[in-house]
């Protein structure tokens, strides 16, 4: 049986960027990351999570970091040219990106919103970010994914 590609990984597939679709099982009580961290078996510093922000400056942008990290509002909103950001609230997801909770990626939004990966993604040789469905992992290179995504790297965590 053929595998059902995402758009994301279509989007791929026409930029000829290597990737693996990697299925997990979904718990709909439990979208974090460390949740698909165990079910990959992968450690949670290796799979990436994907946050829609909204800033008073510039609207709509996308930053995405590592499950085991939190976004820092104040460095995401100096690096988009904001001078305060926020989360989108979580019923407006689907309608600004064209996903849902636990299945949002960086690469084919409904529209190009400005997106940040977290500096630190460059280190590893693989990384894994939603497919664009719950239960479907890429995994792929991250500098792959830094150029299809047009995105350009930050420091956005939340110091511990």
């Amino acid at each position: 049986m053929k595998e059902k590609k995402t758009n994301a990984a279509r989007i791929l597939d026409r930029n000829n960027v290597a990737y693996e679709l990697i299925p997990y099982t979904v718990d709909p009580d439990n979208l974090a990351a460390d949740h698909v961290a165990a079910e990959l078996s992968e450690p949670i510093e290796r799979v990436y999570k994907t946050l829609v922000l909204h800033g008073d400056r510039t609207g709509y942008f996308v930053c995405v970091l590592a499950g085991n990290h939190e976004v820092d509002l104040k460095k995401a909103a100096a690096v988009s040219g904001n001078k305060k950001a926020e989360m989108i609230p979580m019923k407006d997801l689907l309608a600004v990106t064209g996903y849902i909770r636990g299945g949002c990626t960086s690469i084919g939004m409904k529209k190009k919103f400005p997106t940040y990966f977290s500096s630190e993604m460059l280190d590893f040789d693989y990384v894994y970010v939603s497919a664009g469905q719950r239960g479907l992992q890429l995994k792929l290179n991250p500098a792959d994914l830094l150029r299809v995504a047009e995105a350009s790297t930050a420091d956005i965590i939340k110091e511990a």
